[in-house]
C-alpha cells in the first residue's frame, strides 16, 4: 500500500492540536513553537502533494479509498484534482503565517473577562481548523465532506467567541457581550445552511444509492443514473444555500463583518483566506459535477447575485470607519468575483475564480495582518484614529500599501492575473454581467487608496508619534506574502498549469464551451 499522503496532511495538524493543548499551561512558549513546527510539518508534506501531481494525469489524485459506514454506503474516500490540490497548499502555507502572527494574541490579561483564555487552546483551536479544512479539499464522499463541513464551525466558533479582539473601545463586557454575539450569528448562519444541506446529502442518497463521487461520475456516464429535472434543481438549492452562506454571497453575507471585526487578525485571516473557501471550492466540485443542469438553470439568478455582492460590498467597504470591517466588506466583494467566475461557465472564468480563491486568501492575509499590527500597536480599530503612520513606521506603511494595491488588483500582484481572467471569461458569456463588475473595480482602488490615505499620510496624531515599526517577528509574517504576491503576479503559469486541467473536467461535467468570438467577414 502506498503511503497515505493526504491523509498524512490532514492528520498531521490534528495530532498537532492534541500535543498543543496537552502542554502544560505554565509553558505557553514551548505551545507555541509546537503549533508552529507542526504546521511547518503540514506545509512540508503539502509541498511534496504538490511535487507529486501530475497535471495532464488522472482528475483525482493521490486517491485513498476505505470503507466506513458500511451500512449506509459511507466510505473514506479522499483526492484531489488541481482545484482541491491548490487550495490545500494555500491552507498549508497560511497557517503558519496566521500562528506566527498571532504569537501573542492568546497570552493571559490581567482583566476578569479573559482569565479563560488559555494559549495552548488558541493554537491549538487554530491547527483543529487546519485539519479540517484541508481534508475537506480531498473528500471525494459527499457524507465525509458533510461531516467536514460543519465540523469545521466548532473551533471557528471558539476562536471568535473566545479569543477576541482586544483593540476594543468600550468595556471588557461589552466587548464579551458583541465577540459572543458574533461567534453566535456565525454559527447559527452556517448552521441553518449545513442543516438544508443534510436534508439535500440524504436526497442524493436516496437518488444516487451512493455518496461516492467517482460511482455517481460512473453511473451518470454509463446511463443508470437519471434524475428528474425538479429533483436536480431541489438537491442542488440544498447544497448552493449551504455553499453561499459559507463563502458568503449576498444576502447571506452579514454574519462576515461581524465576524471579522470582533475576532483578532489572524483569526480573521482563516475565517476569510481559508474557511470561507471551502464554500467556493464546494460550488465547483459538487454543485457544477453532481447537478449539472441544475446548475446552468440556476446561473442567472447567482450571476445577478454575484453583481449585487461586488458592488454592494465594495460600497459598503467605501464608507467603514472601522479597518477591520473594510476588509471584511471587501472580502465580500471579491468573493462575488469568484462566484461570478464559476458561473459564468467559461474555462477563463473558472481559471480565474480558482486563480482568484488563491490569490485572495494571500492579498487579504497580508492586508489583515499587517492590519493587525497596526491596530494592536494604536489600540484601536478606527480609521480616525490615524495619521501620518508612514512618518514614524515606514516599513509598516509600506506593507500596509502593498497589501492594499493588491486588494485593488494593481497589474504586477497576483490578484489582477485572476481578475482579468474571470472579468474575460465573463464578458464573453454575458457582456452586461462584465460590464457592471467592472465597478467592482474603481470601487476597490476607492476605498483601498482612502483607507491609505487617512491612516498612513498626513500630519502626524499626537497617539501615533511614538508607534514602532515591523519587528523581526512581524516581518518574517509579511515579507513571504508579499514575495508571494510578485511572484505570482509576474508569472502565475505554476498555478494555472496545476488549475487548467481539472477546469476542462469541470466544463465537460456541465457540457459547455467556450463562446467563440464573433469575427466580421472581410468585404
Amino acid at each position: 500500500m502506498s503511503f497515505p499522503l493526504l491523509t498524512a496532511t490532514a492528520a498531521l495538524p490534528a495530532i498537532g492540536a492534541i500535543a498543543t493543548a496537552a502542554v502544560p499551561a505554565a509553558r505557553r512558549t514551548t505551545a507555541k513553537w509546537l503549533a508552529l513546527l507542526f504546521s511547518l510539518a503540514t506545509l512540508v508534506l503539502a509541498g511534496i502533494a504538490l511535487v507529486r501531481f501530475e497535471p495532464g494525469g488522472a482528475r483525482y489524485q493521490l486517491t485513498e479509498s476505505h470503507a466506513w459506514i458500511k451500512d449506509f454506503g459511507v466510505r473514506y474516500e479522499l483526492g484531489v484534482d488541481g482545484i482541491g490540490l491548490a487550495l490545500m497548499a494555500l491552507t498549508a502555507l497560511l497557517i503558519p503565517f496566521v500562528i506566527l502572527a498571532g504569537w501573542h494574541d492568546a497570552d493571559p490579561l490581567e482583566t476578569k473577562s479573559s482569565r479563560w483564555r488559555p494559549t495552548q487552546g488558541f493554537f491549538a483551536l487554530i491547527l483543529m481548523v487546519e485539519a479540517m479544512v484541508i481534508l475537506s479539499f480531498e473528500a471525494t464522499d459527499v457524507f465525509l465532506f458533510y461531516i467536514l463541513f460543519e465540523a469545521m464551525l466548532i473551533p471557528m466558533y471558539f476562536l471568535i467567541g473566545g479569543f477576541g479582539d482586544r483593540a476594543h473601545t468600550g468595556s471588557d463586557e461589552n466587548a464579551a457581550a458583541q465577540r459572543s454575539y458574533a461567534a453566535v450569528k456565525f454559527l447559527l448562519y452556517n448552521l441553518v445552511g449545513g442543516l438544508i444541506m443534510l436534508a439535500a446529502v440524504i436526497g442524493l442518497y436516496v437518488v444516487a444509492g451512493t455518496f461516492s463521487l467517482s460511482e455517481i461520475a460512473e453511473a451518470r456516464a454509463s446511463g443508470s443514473l437519471s434524475m428528474a429535472t425538479s429533483t436536480e434543481r431541489w438537491l442542488f438549492l440544498g447544497f448552493f444555500f449551504a455553499f453561499a452562506v459559507k463563502a458568503p454571497l449576498w444576502p447571506l453575507h452579514t454574519w462576515l463583518p461581524n465576524a471579522m471585526g470582533e475576532a483578532t487578525s489572524p483569526v480573521a485571516v482563516l475565517i476569510t483566506a481559508v474557511v470561507d473557501k471551502v464554500g467556493t471550492f464546494a460550488m465547483l466540485r459538487f454543485c457544477l459535477q453532481l447537478f449539472p443542469e441544475a446548475s446552468k438553470w440556476a446561473t442567472p439568478v447567482i450571476v445577478v447575485l454575484a453583481l449585487i455582492s461586488i458592488v454592494y460590498g465594495a460600497l459598503l467597504a467605501v464608507g467603514q470607519r472601522d479597518i477591520k470591517r473594510l476588509i471584511a466588506y471587501a472580502s465580500i466583494s471579491h468573493f462575488g468575483f469568484i462566484i461570478l467566475g464559476i458561473f459564468a461557465m467559461t474555462s477563463q472564468g473558472q481559471s480565474g475564480a480558482t486563480l482568484y480563491m488563491v490569490n485572495h486568501g494571500i492579498s487579504t492575509a497580508a492586508l489583515m495582518l499587517v492590519a493587525g499590527f497596526l491596530i494592536t500597536r494604536r489600540g484601536s480599530r478606527l480609521i480616525a484614529d490615524y495619521g501620518g503612520v508612514q512618518k514614524v513606521a515606514p516599513v509598516l506603511a509600506g506593507t500596509f500599501l502593498i497589501g492594499g494595491l493588491a486588494t485593488l488588483s494593481l497589474p504586477g500582484l497576483a490578484p489582477f492575473v485572476s481578475e482579468f481572467l474571470v472579468l474575460v471569461g465573463t464578458f464573453s458569456a454575458y457582456p452586461a454581467a462584465g460590464i457592471i463588475a467592472t465597478t467592482g473595480i474603481v470601487l476597490a482602488a476607492l476605498y483601498v487608496l482612502v483607507l491609505y490615505q487617512r491612516t498612513m499620510t498626513g500630519p502626524v496624531k499626537a497617539e501615533v508619534q511614538g508607534m514602532a515599526d515591523l519587528k523581526v517577528r512581524e516581518l518574517a509574517v509579511v515579507l513571504p506574502l508579499i514575495a508571494l504576491l510578485l511572484f505570482l503576479g509576474v508569472y502565475p503559469k505554476p498555478l494555472t498549469e496545476i488549475v487548467n486541467p481539472a477546469v476542462q473536467h469541470t466544463m465537460s461535467d456541465v457540457q459547455k464551451k467556450d463562446p467563440q468570438p464573433e469575427v466580421e467577414a472581410a468585404k
